[in-house]
């Protein structure tokens, strides 16, 4: 009541004598505040702190699995089979780590940020800590393109190198890899290639946080979004090859097309020199820079732009074939829609693309132009695996449905996503696009039976980020529209209704450590789908070892033939999945009997020793003809539906008793064998 308030107002203006006492009064309360304080500050900086508890025990499980792993007899089921159970305890306390975090609105970007890196260290440094050599017989083979132009000092054509001239005729990565091995003055790329996967999709997480930060500031489906994306990256093009990085710098490319070349960030006349600022987009750009509308600083942001996004165009276009084709229909997809169209990017593409195809790559282009129109509608045959590339046995043909049941999942909860967010679909329109433009490309080319592979690879951008849609109950709105929501508000008349929305006043800091909001028990499915994601990785990812890993002995087998060869020599195996596979191949020939007509394959089942020496009788003196056998070859001869054990064994067999070959070597990964000269 009004009466009952009027003798507590004037206790700020008591009479003096009542002054000095409550000047001294507040002395002890003063002093008081740093004690209460300072304990305050340290349970607050210890619940800031917490989301590293999870990350830690994650590692440190991770460690303990890395020292107790025995990968020396990897079975069918690569390395699922040999992992300590402490690997997959790491994995799940990360996972769990990373949702919570996550999902606390007041924890920074940084902790979701290093649940990341710890979610690719235990991905892509697992394999690197535990093999003693590099996996992938094609790491092995572009180590030795690497090599050849370290020792050539340029580049050659057909007439010297046969098929691989076309390393020659896309040879940005390795020129950079060769420049690199010549930096860090190592003997070759072997030295550092079995990191690689973890590098390179390191590289793919700016890009990738530039393009999801396009469409929303909502860090929980930013993050999300990025680890989904990671966990369903199993496809392996992360090795040490032209794709991994012509695949950065794709996401490079769209990234700096949605930011800066889109109807909101540029107005009418092209990309500004920032984005998501009223003050730097169209007409109302920097002023004072070039007359009093600033359009000159407008169009040097324009120019810096345009020549970062052509020298990206340009090392893709220089690295590796089919990048620039999937960046050609994505960017054309892009400029299809009014938010996008601005035909810049596609038409410096287009141009770089022609120019390169017209030029450098004219050979390769000329001899494989009639197979690769062939090819063009045969969508059957360009999604068909055939022979020698069919996982065979329990363990590769549980590791192949591992693998599609996780993309599928993917697939599928990325459609579920578009479905129920309404309005992050029509916001997000452009991702939609990125995971649908390169579905086309199954018209095109088989790409070697690999095209769906690398289709499923270019859609994951855009399916990682509507599929994290899908987890989550709801997601805010883009800086563009946050601002524009945030101005409309400023235009609203205040009230005194309006005063219920004022800040609290200071009170201490909470005790209680921190917890984010309660989970209902529906809200438990997201963080369970996303637990059995990260767990499906590592069968779709290493349940291959077996195939891609060669253990010292066979490396060191594989370079004595090399060593001893002679200029001009033959060397002849089951498959190429051995390590240094092309070693030397501008002086040695190589021939690899599965790869030819089946029925010349039957026919060298039949009579191994007797086929065979036909067909290495065509080499003459000085050089040899050798025949080699090894445990990656009949690892992926057995896993891949080729010959199976007891053929590889009666070829073996053959050739050693057949007094036409001669044993060079063996140990217990392999046999090489010499043919006789003719008598």
């Amino acid at each position: 009541m009004p009466g009952q308030q009027v003798p507590e107002a004037p206790r700020a203006d008591e009479p003096p004598a009542h002054d000095s006492r409550t000047r001294e009064e507040p002395t002890p309360h003063t002093t008081r505040e740093p004690a209460t304080g300072a304990p305050a500050a340290r349970p607050a900086r210890a619940a800031a702190a917490w989301p590293a508890v999870p990350l830690l025990a994650a590692l440190a499980l991770w460690g303990y699995a890395v020292r107790h792993t025995d990968v020396s007899a990897l079975d069918d089921y690569g390395l699922v089979g040999a992992l300590h159970p402490a690997f997959w305890v790491g994995l799940a306390v990360l996972t769990a780590g990373f949702w919570f975090t996550v999902r606390d609105p007041r924890r920074r970007s940084r902790w979701p940020l290093a649940h990341v890196l710890g979610l690719l260290v235990m991905e892509r440094a697992t394999q690197a800590l535990l093999y003693p050599t590099p996996l992938y017989a094609w790491a092995w083979k572009h180590d030795a393109v690497v090599d050849h132009l370290l020792t050539s000092g340029g580049l050659q054509d057909a007439d010297r190198l046969g098929d691989m001239a076309v390393y020659d005729q896309w040879p940005g990565f390795f020129a950079a890899q060769a420049a690199l091995v010549r930096l860090l003055g190592v003997d070759n790329a072997a030295m550092y290639m079995a990191w690689w996967p973890l590098v390179s999709s390191v590289l793919l997480l700016l890009p990738l946080l530039l393009i999801y930060r396009t469409f929303t500031t909502d860090r929980r489906l930013i993050w999300t979004a990025v680890w989904l994306f990671c966990v369903a990256n199993w496809v392996g093009q992360d090795y040490f090859s032209p794709q991994s990085v012509a695949f950065a710098l794709h996401l490079g490319v769209l990234a700096v097309v949605l930011r800066r070349y889109s109807s909101r960030t540029s107005g009418s006349s092209g990309p500004s020199a920032s984005s998501g600022s009223s003050a730097s987009s169209g007409s109302d750009g920097p002023k004072g820079l070039d007359g009093p509308d600033g359009r000159g600083g407008v169009r040097q942001g324009q120019a810096v732009w345009a020549v970062l996004l052509s020298l990206l165009v340009v090392a893709v276009v220089v690295s590796h074939q089919l990048t620039p084709g999937m960046l050609v229909v994505t960017l054309l997809a892009l400029a299809l829609t009014r938010r996008h169209r601005d035909w810049l990017p596609l038409v410096t593409t287009v141009v770089i693309f022609l120019a390169w195809c017209l030029t450098a790559a004219l050979p390769f282009l000329s001899a494989a132009m009639p197979d690769m129109i062939r090819s063009v509608g045969d969508v059957g045959a360009n999604v068909e695996t055939g022979y020698g590339t069919t996982p065979t046995g329990a363990g590769a043909v549980a590791m192949s449905w591992a693998a599609r049941l996780l993309s599928g999942s993917v697939l599928l909860l990325a459609l579920a996503g578009v479905l129920r967010q309404r309005v992050l679909r029509r916001r997000a329109f452009p991702l939609l696009l990125l995971a649908a433009a390169p579905l086309p490309m199954f018209v095109a080319s088989s790409y070697g039976s690999e095209m769906i592979f690398r289709v499923l690879m270019f859609m994951l951008p855009g399916a990682a980020f509507f599929a994290a849609a899908a987890l989550l109950p709801g997601v805010r709105p883009s800086a563009a529209e946050a601002a524009d929501a945030a101005a409309r508000n400023a235009e609203r008349p205040s009230g005194p209704s309006r005063r219920r929305f004022a800040l609290p006043s200071f009170s201490p800091p909470s005790f209680s450590p921190p917890s984010p909001p309660r989970l209902r028990y529906g809200a438990w499915l997201a963080p369970l789908v996303l637990l059995a994601g990260t767990l499906a990785f590592v069968p779709s990812y290493s349940g291959k070892d077996r195939i891609n890993y060669f253990p010292p002995r066979e490396v060191a087998l594989v370079q004595r033939l090399f060593d001893q060869a002679p200029d001009g020599s033959l060397v002849v195996a089951a498959n190429r999945n051995y390590p240094l596979a092309y070693e030397q191949y501008w002086r040695v020939d190589h021939y690899w009997f599965l790869d030819d007509d089946r029925r010349h394959v039957d026919e060298i089942v039949r009579d191994p020793a007797g086929v065979l020496a036909r067909d290495m009788a065509a080499v003459d003196a000085p050089a040899r003809a050798y025949f080699l056998l090894t445990q990656g070859q009949t690892a992926n001869s057995e896993m891949n539906g080729q010959l199976n054990e007891a053929q590889l064994r009666h070829v073996r067999e053959s050739v050693a008793g057949s007094p036409r070959f001669e044993r060079v070597a063996e140990n217990s990964a392999g046999v090489l064998y010499v043919l006789k000269p003719a008598s």
